[in-house]
């Protein structure tokens, strides 16, 4: 895909990940908030899944999605705060190779004029990792509105200017085709 703006949307495959101790399928309104709201935009929902607040079950979802080819953006919601169990952003920034310092920052600019102070309690982060776009929100509905409408619906979407991150995910499956070739080619030499 060029970096030209189109004015038909390339679908992304965007994978949903909500961290909770105590939510199931059907208490998980912020999951499903997403989930419609990717699919009202016109993408595809190639998984969702719900784990409990623990680092390594965390890590291992996100490194085989990440690994992935298919996957073009991961958006997690839950164990963003300060409470004892939550930590996301222990388990998901050493799998990223860059961190979108904006994203954080952002979020928490917009969320201000809903929560106020309480805004500071958000470690709402996003980074890319393999040419996968991750974003990690706080739990609630609210907080996903927020970062969807906020930020997320433009920035996955091909058509927004003057920059996206569709192009830079897009580029994944050539990236797998090069890594594939590589390792064919070390086999190829023992």
């Amino acid at each position: 895909m060029s970096s030209e703006h189109t004015t038909e949307l390339n679908p992304l495959n965007i994978a949903i990940l909500t961290i909770s101790d105590t939510r199931g399928p059907d208490e998980d309104s912020s999951g499903q908030f997403l989930e419609d709201s990717v699919l009202a935009a016109g993408h595809r929902l190639i998984s969702r899944r719900i784990l409990p607040d623990d680092v390594y079950l965390v890590r291992a979802a996100m490194s085989s999605w990440i690994a992935e080819p298919d996957v073009h953006a991961v958006i997690i919601t839950g164990g963003t705060g300060f409470h004892e169990r939550d930590s996301t952003p222990e388990a998901v920034a050493p799998l990223l190779d860059k961190i979108i310092e904006g994203f954080g920052e952002e979020f928490r600019r917009l969320s201000a004029s809903e929560i106020g102070t309480s805004t500071i309690q958000s470690r709402a982060f996003g980074g890319l990792a393999n040419h996968t776009a991750i974003f990690c929100l706080p739990g609630s509905t609210g907080a996903c509105r927020t970062g969807w409408n906020g930020i997320l619906s433009t920035q996955l979407d091909s058509r927004h200017s003057p920059c996206n991150f569709s192009d830079l995910v897009c580029r994944k499956p050539e990236r797998a085709v090069e890594r594939l070739q590589q390792v064919i080619g070390k086999h190829a030499l023992r």
